[in-house]
């Protein structure tokens, strides 16, 4: 699945049009304790949360993620669009919340890039 799959099954709105929606996505991560991220994530998935901080862009890019997707029609604060705009990292707004994204995209078929191992 590509990014421009992904604007349409969420009814997404990208933030920086500039970004190459034809990035390949490989998995999702849906969470907002980005340690959680860090801790269980695996590379080239979107990364749905309901954080709009700084923060978001600096996880995703340690986590090698492709996208940032802010659920419930969030905006990102001015710092992060900073950010993620130098880091060339897309960032798209949708209107629905974590949950329901998680579902699209398991019914659609992307797979779930979360670790399933317990933490410690």
């Amino acid at each position: 699945m590509n990014l421009k799959d992904i604007v349409r099954l969420i009814d997404g709105t990208p933030l920086n049009p500039e970004v190459d929606l034809d990035t390949k996505i490989r998995g999702g991560c849906g969470a907002d304790l980005m340690s959680d991220v860090l801790a269980s994530s695996q590379p080239k998935a979107v990364l749905l949360t309901g954080l709009t901080n700084p923060q978001v862009v600096r996880t995703a890019q340690i986590a090698e993620f492709r996208a940032v997707i802010f659920v419930r029609g969030k905006q990102p604060q001015v710092e992060t669009i900073d950010i993620a705009t130098q880091e060339k990292m897309p960032r798209i707004t949708s209107p629905f919340g974590m949950f329901e994204l998680c579902g699209r995209f398991h019914k659609a078929g992307l797979p779930s890039f979360e670790s399933n191992e317990p933490s410690s």
